[in-house]
């Protein structure tokens, strides 16, 4: 049926995704990261296989439809896939139609007349383009017509450069819950979700492409090339723009970088998690940061994982040799002198300071968001999972799904280097928080 043009890699992962009993999937990524191309082909391949059967591709706005599918992906798709195959584009009503009598609808959803068109037909298959733009009243709307008896199991097929994570796309495929009631989605194991990225479609790009994605500013860099969800919080301590990464520094060795600090700690957040498949509870937050001569703070590394609690004290102290740590910072709240035990278990000697969480975790985290807001801390590459929990702190508190693991080990970390007297840069007094040099 197809040619001997072959996919890439990824592709061929998510063509087997799309294969797999799940009945609706999403493959989110960046941009021009093959996502379209790959949801077109299998539409085409499902049409083909089943005669007689209806399917659909639907986008917010049909306009946007025919300059992004219509006019460049569909016939791509069918040069390049399925050139012995004959087909005919209707454009009055948009609709391409095989020798085998099946078709594909290619319509808008920003328009009551052809909306209404389409609550009148059945589909085998519906293909959601871009649906970080589409509401999630048409997406049910849709799914009203996913009805069409054939040979084939009705299908949901959706592509999107991931939205905020407050879309119903991170409430469904995400986090499982059905966005309206805030339930659990029923039969949960129909859902199913990949990452496509530019770099997996490298190939087909430009370099001048992808070095254009990677100049974008952090929010849509994170959004365009690598396909990450955006976090929305009101009031937030952090956003996207605030981490700041100087391509000199992220580009030295370990050794190079350890040279320029001044002082380096390794901070743990202990959690009660009893091993790696413990996954009731929390990560151990286990970050290793720096300050240097200038009093300019850096986040060197990120070590948190779920492990026992030996495996994490092995793990911080590692950090703490590799980088020629000065000590070991702690919070003791988690079972006071069991934090301390378990690392002493581990190096009896060491030098380890326990410190205590008097405030809220917002209120301890704000003096730090402050360095962060003067520009005077650094990330040593992109610590995507603890960047992710910072941006979801606000001054009203943590407003992420799970403990701040990563980030409050962080926050330990660079207090004890910048605030708390010794590092030169800031200070709590009795009038309250002061920079000062």
């Amino acid at each position: 049926m197809t040619a001997s043009f072959s996919l890439n890699a990824a592709q061929r992962d998510a063509v087997r995704l799309l294969g797999s009993p799940a009945r609706h999937i999403l493959l989110r990524g960046g941009s021009r990261s093959g996502k379209t191309f790959v949801l077109v082909r299998a539409i085409i391949i499902r049409a083909l296989k089943e005669p007689g059967s209806c399917h659909g591709v639907f986008r917010h706005r049909l306009t946007a439809l025919k300059a992004s599918i219509i006019r460049d992906t569909f016939p791509k798709v069918m040069r390049l896939c399925f050139p012995q195959v004959t087909w005919k584009l209707d454009r009055q009503d948009w609709v391409v139609t095989f020798s085998n009598g099946s078709t594909i609808l290619f319509g808008g959803l920003d328009d009551e007349q052809r909306t209404e068109k389409i609550l009148g037909l059945e589909f085998a298959t519906v293909y959601l383009n871009e649906a970080s733009q589409i509401s999630y009243s048409s997406r049910n709307m849709l799914l009203t017509r996913l009805a069409q008896k054939c040979g084939l199991a009705v299908k949901e097929y959706i592509d999107a450069n991931p939205p905020s994570v407050g879309h119903w796309l991170y409430a469904l495929f995400e986090a499982g819950i059905e966005p309206k009631s805030g339930e659990p989605v029923s039969e949960r194991i129909y859902y199913a979700t990949m990452i496509l990225n530019p770099e997996a479609n490298r190939d087909n790009l430009s370099e001048d492409y992808l070095a254009r994605l990677e100049a974008l500013p952090e929010r849509e860099r994170r959004r365009f090339l690598y396909g990450e969800y955006q976090s929305v919080v009101d009031g937030a301590l952090w956003r996207l723009e605030s981490f700041r990464r100087d391509a000199v520094v992220t580009a030295l060795t370990r050794d190079d970088v350890a040279s320029r600090m001044r002082r380096i700690v390794v901070s743990v957040d202990p959690s009660g998690a009893a091993g790696p498949d413990d996954y009731r509870s929390d990560e151990i937050g286990i970050v290793v940061c720096g300050v240097d001569a200038d009093g300019v703070g850096h986040v060197l590394e990120d070590l948190s994982a779920r492990d026992s609690p030996a495996g994490w004290a092995g793990r911080a102290f590692r950090a703490f040799d590799e980088w020629g740590a000065e000590r070991i910072v702690a919070e003791r709240n988690f079972g006071g002198a069991l934090v301390e035990s378990t690392l002493r278990s581990v190096r009896a000697q060491a030098p380890v300071r326990l410190v205590t969480a008097a405030r809220g975790k917002a209120a301890r985290a704000e003096p730090v968001a402050a360095l962060y807001e003067l520009g005077r801390v650094i990330h040593h590459g992109r610590f995507t999972a603890l960047e992710d929990q910072l941006c979801h702190f606000s001054v009203s508190g943590y407003r992420g799904s799970r403990s701040p693991d990563r980030a409050d080990a962080m926050v330990w970390g660079l207090s004890d280097l910048m605030l708390n007297g010794t590092g030169g840069v800031a200070s709590w007094n009795s009038a309250g928080f002061s920079f000062a040099r």
